[in-house]
C-alpha cells in the first residue's frame, strides 16, 4: 500500500473522478471504449460474455454489446438475487428489462441463467498491476470464485474510465486479478502468471 490510502478512500476518490465527467463527455469515453473494445476483445462464436448495463455514471457498455453480438456473442449481465449473490441472465433483443437493486434493471427470472466466458467488469478502481476495487459489496468476487468451483476461468476485463486509475490498490492474496482493463485509451492486458 505505496501511497497509505485504503480501499475505501480509493474508491471514492475515483468514483468522485467519474462522477464529474461531463454526461456529453461520458458518452463520447463510452463510444471510444466501444470503438477499442470491438476489436480487441477475442473470444469464440457463441461464447458468453457478460456485461453490465450502466447505473449512476458508469461507463455505457450498450454500444460494445452490440457490436460483440453482432461477431456472435451470446450477452448476459448481472441481477442480483439477494445481499450476497449475483447470476448472469441472458440479454436478449426486445426482451423486457425488470427494475432490480441499486437502480439496476436486467431480464427476469424468466431469462436463461448463463457462465460467462468472458466478462465485462465494472469497478471503483484500478492498477497497472490489473488488482481492481469493486464497489464495496463483493458481488464480482463471489461470482468470479463461484465459477471457478466449478472450474471455469472467464477472462476478466475491467471497464472504466482513465481517471480510475491509481498508482496502487491495495490487495490481499485471495483478491482476484483483471486479464486486462479497456478505457477510452484503449485494451490493456495485464502480465501475471496465477492470481496473487
Amino acid at each position: 500500500m505505496a501511497d497509505g490510502k485504503t480501499k475505501a478512500e480509493l474508491r471514492g476518490e475515483r468514483l468522485a473522478a467519474r462522477d464529474a465527467i461531463l454526461p456529453v463527455e461520458r458518452i463520447e469515453k463510452s463510444l471510444a471504449i466501444a470503438s477499442h473494445g470491438a476489436g480487441a476483445i477475442d473470444f469464440e462464436a457463441g461464447a458468453i460474455v457478460s456485461g453490465f448495463l450502466p447505473i449512476r455514471s458508469e461507463v455505457d457498455l450498450r454500444p460494445l454489446m452490440a457490436s460483440l453480438r453482432d461477431r456472435s456473442a451470446r450477452l448476459c449481465v448481472p441481477v442480483i438475487l439477494d445481499k450476497k449473490t449475483i447470476v448472469f441472465r441472458e440479454l436478449v433483443r426486445g426482451a423486457d428489462l425488470v427494475p432490480g437493486t441499486f437502480g439496476t434493471f436486467g431480464p427476469g427470472p424468466e431469462a436463461a441463467e448463463l457462465d460467462p466466458d468472458v466478462m465485462l467488469v465494472p469497478l471503483s478502481a484500478f492498477d497497472r498491476q490489473g488488482h481492481r476495487i469493486g464497489y464495496g459489496g463483493g458481488y464480482y468476487d463471489r461470482a468470479i470464485h463461484r465459477l471457478q468451483q466449478k472450474g471455469l476461468k472467464p477472462k476478466l476485463i475491467g471497464i472504466a474510465f482513465d481517471c480510475q486509475e491509481v498508482a496502487s490498490v491495495p490487495f490481499e492474496p485471495h483478491d482476484i486479478r483483471l486479464d486486462a482493463v479497456l478505457t477510452e485509451s484503449g485494451y490493456r492486458p495485464f502480465e501475471h502468471s496465477g492470481q496473487a
